[in-house]
């Protein structure tokens, strides 16, 4: 569950301007996430987020793009523990994932930052992931079964 939390974590700072504990905590509450201000605060410190200045000098959480071991650790987890199978169509890559686990697998996908994935568009047990070209998709797919196995 801490897994799932803290990629949602993630996931919700990259997509909104979350300027305080209680923001965040707002935004887990309504994702389905009950947790406590010792919890976030936990999270947030574990996952290395910064403040960082945007509109009008007014600060936010970050995610730094130089994630260390750790972290590239945790999200190596969360591909293991949640993908099932993967299918390719053209230029795109369908990955199937444990119930619930996609957007976690897919935020994962996305914070590792593979080469040539555009980005990645998840549902409950199901992930697509677009490529950039048909020549990147087997070098995708050897890097997820490599970090899955």
């Amino acid at each position: 569950m801490k897994s799932k939390r803290q990629l949602k974590i993630i996931e919700l700072v990259n997509k909104y301007d979350i300027e305080t504990q209680e923001d965040l905590a707002d935004r887990l509450t309504q994702a389905g996430f009950s947790v406590t201000q010792a919890t976030i605060s936990r999270d947030i410190r574990e996952l290395k987020l910064s403040k960082v200045t945007f509109h009008g000098g007014r600060q936010k959480y970050a995610v730094l793009n130089s994630p260390d071991s750790e972290m590239a650790d945790k999200f190596s987890r969360v591909l293991k523990e949640g993908y099932l199978s993967s299918a390719v169509a053209t230029n795109l890559v369908v990955l199937k994932t444990v119930s619930g686990m996609a957007m976690a697998v897919g935020a994962a996908i996305d914070a590792i930052d593979f080469p040539g994935v555009v980005g990645c568009i998840a549902g409950d047990d199901t992930v697509m992931c677009a490529v950039h070209s048909e020549a990147d998709v087997a070098g995708l797919l050897e890097k997820i079964n490599k970090l899955v196995r």
